[in-house]
Parts: structure tokens; C-alpha cells; sequence
């Protein structure tokens, strides 16, 4: 059953997230203790969940808003929770003695910081698809595991309301790491809100005997939010990077400015990105093997919103939305690898474009749970995104037009499935010649969640096919990428056609150890690469089994944990059929940018 409880102040209602009280003659600080200590209190009192009703689509964000359209938002209150409590079962109270020592050591979130972070103001009118959008919003940022808006209307045929957010921190101190056997051991030690100022301090360091010298550090500082302007800042110095396009390990330091659309009804989004990355031979690798290389990246866009104000004065009306956007970016490499010479490749080359984009895109949310994470409410889009690219690239002394066409669609059924369908392609021109053409086509599903007995289970389904025709400068498709086979090392195996379909079942175990939480799962990878002049019929499946368990603690130190083996049938000679990782940071629910900077279509990365 959907959670509907009383308390001696009021009534909440936690399926359309309003709670009311008509305690009208009291004070003004009693009134509000009795608000905050009544919503709080049904939280924690509420009447055991049914598994399918809780854990199904909660219901389209913007709906326990739309009754209260246009009434004025009189005071903006704040409540956190405690570790004990959990926002999305109200029937669960962890009473554990980590939860009570994580309550003791923790500092929560100042208030001034989440204020801050509000889009939505006192003594304006509510809108519906901003509250919600404002949720979403505080959901995402990386020290706050859950959060809600709770509309608190004052009495019956008063004209204004207020709202009560309710958040529930992460716990800042957190530990991140990875091993590739005994012999690469990488740590980090994260305070993702500093004091409870949305500052994020990150150590980390790398042990492999194999690498001279042993030891690897680097340093990172996040800052949320500078100046109440919903630009982030973030900064480091690295002597451990791993470079997910080139696999080397690099030197780098970077600053790093961004500023989402955090709303259809935000005006501008953009950053800016500098950084510089010098590749070392730290592994012996012999001379004629190891790539070389000094670069300087400065990568820029800013995008604004077509229209905003029409979309302020009317917000009842539906948020197809446009933007226009610019891009300019320059990988400017001091030193190139020998190997190379005057060699077109798109890693190693000198390369900047400037590039123009168009979009019109729609995007509600669904809020939901059990795609990413062990019960932590997510965000599933539905809408779609059109966007056309055009502009100018440079590559070594290549200089060509480019065009892109990019095309998105989620859908939701009535039954929880998510679907997610997208067409990609690219082009440049040259002398009037079509050069470097590119296609992506697929669609990623996340299947309705089932349950057997005390279990949960969630089928996932990627499907994808790739093609790359007359090429000149784009690498060939490889199998060392999400388009491709997971954990897949090698880079010897090319094509320029790919064909892949990837299967994973995750199963949501009902049982905790010392608040712990358990998910095995599942995988199977298939994909197959046809080489330049054939077709699918002649080319080889290549595949990937395997599974594991993932685990995470949603209050505590530790991020996602998993632990993943893999086994490749069909091998190329320089690489192993067995492989087991051990990693954390994992992604724990899903995230959704509305509005991303120009491209490039990419063949082999996200």
C-alpha cells in the first residue's frame, strides 16, 4: 500500500509528497516545529510498504506540485535526517551502531549552502515543473543522497503555501579504490562536504612495484556552487591519471568550470575546461612502444535558452524548449609520439574545431528506483532531444566542415520498463567528398522490475550497431569500449562495422549485513567487428561472460563495491581469457544532463 499516515499536526501523503496542517492558531515557531516534527514523524511511523507499490514509478515529478500552480511561496523551511531514517521506505529505521556513530561524526549540510542551491524563491508564485525540477536538482549533487519538497499549505482557501525541504546527507568521508590483482593497487580518501560547505577534498595514491616509482598521488578540490551562481569549480594535480582514451598513465593539472542546465527554465549553461597532461614511461614499456607525448587541452561552450521568458509567463503550458549553443576546442600537443610522424590519428593529432548546435528536446522525469542504486531514489527521463551540429575542424593541416545529426527518445511503459532509443551521424566534407562518415544507432532498456519471493530482479538490454565509412582520420571501431565488450583490453582487434548486444540481470537481495546491502549479477556481452570490404556474415562473435556482486552501504564510508570476473572464449594472442576487477566509486543512480556541449560523434566512448 501507498504510505498515507496521521500525526496529532496533520496529514502527509507521501505518494504526491504534500502534507498539510490547519493549525493556524499557534505561533509562528510552533507552527513550524509541528509541520517539520509531523512530516518527519510519518516518515519514520508510516505502515510497512508493499514491495510492488514501493518500488514501481513513484509518479511524474511534476504532479504533487500542479494543485498548488500559482499560489505564493510564503517561507521556504529545512529539515535533515538522521542516518536512522530513509526517505523511500518509510517503514525502515536503521538502528545500528554505524548509523549512530555516523550520526555523531558527521557534520550535516549548513542550511545556507542548500538555500543556495534553490531555484525556486519566497514570495514567488509555485511552479510546478520547477519545484520538481529543483528536487531532481538537489538529488544530484554528490553529498546528498536523497531529498524532497514537501508543499505545507497554511489553510483552507488561503492563497499562499510554504514549502518544507527535507534532505538526507551522504556521509562525507568516503574511500574509493581499484585492484588489478596484488600488483596495481589504487586508493582514494574523499570528504565530499567539507565542514557541510559543498567543498569536496580527494587524496589518492597508487602502489605497483612494477612502476618506477612505485608510489603515484594526486590531489583534487571540488567547490559546489561559487557565488550562489550554479557554477562548480573543480581542480588537480595528478601523478597517477589514467587516460580513458589513450590508456596511459599521465601527469596532469586541471581547472574545471561548469554550469548545468539545471532547469528548462535556467537561461544559460556552459563551461571551461584547462588542463595539461604529459605521458611518462613509468612501466618500462620498450621505446618503440611507448607512446610519447605533452599536450595542453582548452575546451569552452556556452549554451542559451531560446525563449525563457515566454516560458516563465505561461509555465503551464508543455517545455519543448530550444537552445543554441557554442563550442570551441584546441588539443594542442607540445610533443607528439615519434611512432606517428606526420600520421593522422584521432588521439595523438593536433586538433581544434569550433562548433555551432541547435536543440530542441522535451524532458520530464519519473521518479523511481533500483536502476543504479540499492533503493535511492532515481530520476528517469522521458522526452526527447534533437540537436544539429555544424562547424569547422581542424586536424594537423586537414581543415573541413563538419555536420551532425543527434536524435534521442525515452520512453516509460505503464509497467516500469525504461527505454531509451538514439540515432547518431556525422560527416565532414572535403573537395566536395564525403570524409570520416559515422553511425550509431541503438537502444538501451531497463526492463520492469520483477520480484521473486524477497528478491529483485532488473533485466538490462543494450543493443548497438556502429559503422564507419571512408575513413581518413577517425580510429577504426574497436571492442575496448561501452559500445563493445565490458573489460575488454585489447585494441588489435579493428572493423568498421559493429554489431553488439549486451545482457545484464541484476538481483536486489532483501538481506543486509551490518547495513550492507548485496546485488549479484549477471552479464553476457556479444559483439562482432567486420572488417573493411565485408559483411556481418563474414566476421567474427567475440564474447563476454561473467558476473558478480555489487554492495553498498547508502549512509556510510564506502562507495559502490564490486566485485566482477569475466571470461572471453575467443581471444586475441595478447590478452587473457580470465579476468577478475575489484573496483568501487560505481555509479549509484541515474543521472540525466538536459542539455550536453557540441560534438563529434563518437564510435568507441560515450
Amino acid at each position: 500500500m501507498i504510505c498515507i499516515a496521521s500525526s496529532s499536526y496533520g496529514q502527509f501523503n507521501w505518494q504526491s509528497n504534500t502534507f498539510f496542517t490547519d493549525t493556524i492558531n499557534v505561533s509562528k515557531n510552533t507552527k513550524v516545529n509541528n509541520l517539520i516534527n509531523g512530516a518527519i514523524g510519518t516518515l519514520k511511523r508510516g505502515p510497512v510498504d508493499t514491495v510492488a507499490n514501493n518500488l514501481l514509478f513513484k509518479g511524474r515529478s511534476e504532479v504533487p506540485y500542479k494543485p498548488f500552480e500559482g499560489k505564493i511561496i510564503r517561507h521556504i523551511y529545512f529539515k535533515q535526517l538522521d542516518f536512522e531514517s530513509n526517505l523511500t521506505d518509510t517503514s525502515i529505521r536503521i538502528i545500528s551502531i554505524a548509523a549512530k556513530v555516523a550520526d555523531k561524526v558527521h557534520t550535516n549540510t549548513q542550511e545556507s549552502v542548500l538555500r543556495n542551491n534553490l531555484f525556486i524563491k519566497e514570495h514567488t508564485p509555485l511552479n510546478a515543473y520547477k519545484t520538481a525540477d529543483n528536487e531532481r536538482y538537489l538529488r544530484s549533487l554528490d553529498f546528498i543522497q536523497d531529498a524532497r519538497i514537501i508543499i505545507t499549505k497554511i489553510s483552507p482557501g488561503d492563497d499562499s503555501i510554504d514549502l518544507l525541504v527535507i534532505t538526507k546527507d551522504l556521509f562525507n568521508i568516503s574511500a574509493d579504490g581499484s585492484s588489478n590483482g596484488f600488483d596495481h593497487i589504487y586508493g582514494s580518501l574523499i570528504d565530499a562536504n567539507f565542514m557541510g560547505t559543498a567543498q569536496r577534498l580527494e587524496a589518492s595514491t597508487l602502489y605497483d612495484p612494477t612502476r618506477q616509482p612505485n608510489m603515484g598521488w594526486g590531489a583534487t578540490y571540488k567547490k559546489n556552487n561559487l557565488g550562489n551562481s550554479f557554477v562548480s569549480m573543480s581542480a588537480g594535480i595528478s601523478s597517477v591519471n589514467k587516460n580513458t582514451t589513450t590508456h596511459q598513465e599521465e601527469n596532469t593539472s586541471y581547472i574545471n568550470f561548469t554550469r548545468p542546465l539545471v532547469s528548462p527554465y535556467t537561461r544559460m549553461a556552459g563551461g571551461l575546461l584547462l588542463s595539461i597532461n604529459d605521458a611518462y614511461n613509468r612501466y618500462n614499456i620498450p621505446a618503440a612502444l611507448f607512446y610519447r607525448y605533452n599536450y595542453i587541452l582548452t575546451d569552452a561552450w556556452l549554451a542559451y535558452n531560446l525563449g525563457v521568458n515566454h516560458l516563465m509567463e505561461h509555465h503551464t503550458t508543455p517545455r519543448d524548449r530550444s537552445f543554441i549553443s557554442l563550442r570551441y576546442f584546441n588539443y594542442n600537443f607540445l610533443q607528439s609520439p615519434l611512432q606517428l610522424a606526420d600520421q593522422f590519428d584521432p588521439i595523438y593529432n593536433n586538433r581544434k574545431a569550433i562548433l555551432g548546435q541547435i536543440t530542441f528536446f522535451r524532458q520530464e522525469y519519473f521518479k523511481t528506483q533500483y536502476i543504479y542504486g540499492f533503493g535511492t531514489t532515481e530520476d528517469l527521463p522521458y522526452g526527447y532531444n534533437v540537436s544539429f551540429t555544424g562547424g569547422w575542424h581542424e586536424q594537423l593541416n586537414l581543415q573541413r566542415p563538419y555536420l551532425g545529426v543527434n536524435l534521442i527518445r525515452n520512453l516509460t511503459t505503464e509497467s516500469g520498463d525504461f527505454i531509451q532509443l538514439y540515432f547518431k551521424t556525422g560527416t565532414f566534407f572535403n573537395s566536395g567528398m564525403v570524409q570520416d562518415a559515422t553511425l550509431l544507432l541503438g537502444f538501451n532498456t531497463f526492463c520492469r522490475l520483477m520480484y521473486f519471493k524477497n528478491i529483485k530482479v532488473r533485466p538490462i538490454i543494450n543493443l548497438s550497431y556502429s559503422a564507419l565509412d571512408k575513413p581518413l582520420s577517425y580510429a577504426p571501431l574497436r571492442l575496448n569500449n561501452i559500445y563493445g565488450i565490458g573489460g575488454w583490453l585489447s585494441d588489435s582487434i579493428i572493423g568498421y562495422k559493429r554489431l553488439s548486444l549486451q545482457l545484464e540481470s541484476e538481483f536486489y537481495l532483501k538481506d543486509k549485513i551490518l547495513g550492507f546491502q548485496f546485488a549479484p549479477f549477471t552479464h553476457i556481452d556479444l559483439s562482432t567487428l567486420v572488417p573493411a570490404d565485408n559483411n556481418l556474415y563474414h566476421a567474427n562473435l567475440y564474447s563476454g561472460w561473467g558476473g558478480g556482486i555489487r554492495t553498498r552501504n547508502e549512509n556510510l564510508v564506502f562507495e559502490t563495491i564490486e566485485f566482477r570476473f569475466y571470461y572471453y572464449p575467443i581471444t586475441p594472442t595478447n590478452m587473457q581469457h580470465f579476468k577478475i576487477v575489484l573496483n568501487s566509486n560505481i555509479r549509484f543512480r541515474y543521472n540525466s544532463n538536459l542539455i550536453s556541449p557540441p560534438s563529434l560523434i563518437e564510435l568507441n566512448s560515450e
